[in-house]
């Protein structure tokens, strides 16, 4: 794989700028990085331009619309409708113009509302997903039909890794379509320099969640790539489950915030329960997550800290 051209789709977003970076350190010297704002991919004819001027040997499909439990609420027809056509249209054109292979990468949006835990991929039919993203959820998750199908008729080579929420420098800090933990970074920062005595966090706290440290991902999509067989999906995560009223008393002393911690009970809590089974990613393809989660979310923090510093430093320069 690492003579031939690999088509990264969404690598302009958070993940795919440590897959590019891991690609790199892996030996790829031929990958064609492609955003947003070079094609997109719900409309047909940019799909085909796409694979007519890269003409790549192998597909990582990273391109999605996504966003908290707020930007899920908002634009569910949207998140649907997108997600749905950037998915179909690209592995059918894929297919046509003789791409070798496609690693889809999902969400565990698509797992059903009450999976027991740990979540194991055998669970995925077994119900319908959690209201406030389920149209999100069940459009990523038509790639496992399609896969299986195109491999069934068609012969097409394409798998599927099922990502756990992800973290990490580079996140989306903005806070109309940020996940929870930079949503709490920027909030308890924020507060911490205006010296308010109260933030604001959705939903009870006790809605538990599992986070993966992005480079930890990006060096599993890697592998799943020139390792991974079949179209079965395959979880991705740390195995390591966090209620969101520890993840946000831990994010306030990091910040260093000191007031108080105030739920909104009128808001949801999305999926009761999350945390993954991890076993099928280490027998199929050799990987298992390896930073500490209290590793990796320092990293973020100083991250963000450093990136508010460089702007604030900017503006100053401008004026």
């Amino acid at each position: 794989m690492t003579d031939s051209r690999v088509l990264v789709t969404g690598a302009t977003g958070f993940l795919g700028r440590h897959l590019a970076r891991a690609l790199h350190a892996r030996g790829y010297r031929d990958v064609a990085a492609v955003g947003s704002r070079d094609y997109d991919l719900t409309h047909e004819e940019q799909v085909v331009r796409m694979l007519t001027e890269h003409r790549p040997a192998a597909i990582i499909h990273l391109a999605a619309v996504v966003g908290g439990i707020g930007a899920n609420r908002r634009s569910p027809g949207t998140f649907f409708y997108k997600n749905l056509m950037m998915g179909a249209l690209l592995m059918e054109h894929a297919r046509r113009a003789g791409v070798r292979r496609i690693l889809n990468v999902g969400t565990i949006c698509s797992y059903p509302k009450l999976t027991p835990v740990p979540f194991r991929e055998e669970e995925l039919w077994n119900g319908y997903p959690e209201e406030t993203n389920a149209p999100y959820g069940l459009a990523k998750k038509m790639l496992l039909v399609q896969s299986d199908a195109y491999r069934q008729e068609f012969g097409f080579d394409s798998s599927n890794v099922l990502p756990v929420n992800l973290y990490g420098p580079g996140d989306n800090f903005d806070p109309e379509t940020s996940h929870v933990i930079p949503a709490l970074i920027r909030k308890c920062v924020e507060a911490g320099e205006r010296g308010d005595r109260q933030v604001q966090v959705w939903g009870t706290g006790k809605a538990t969640r599992e986070f993966l440290y992005v480079e930890d991902a990006a060096e599993g999509i890697v592998l799943a790539l020139e390792r991974l067989e079949g179209s079965e999906p395959v979880n991705l995560g740390s195995g390591q489950e966090l209620s969101i009223g520890e993840l946000a008393e831990r994010i306030a002393a990091l910040t260093g915030y000191h007031g108080q911690l105030i739920w909104d009970t009128s808001k949801p809590d999305g999926q009761p329960r999350r945390c993954l089974d991890t076993v099928r990613a280490l027998e199929r393809f050799g990987w298992t997550a390896r930073t500490p989660f209290a590793e990796g979310l320092q990293r973020t923090v100083a991250w963000y800290r450093e990136r508010r510093a460089a702007i604030a430093t900017e503006g100053a320069r401008s004026t």
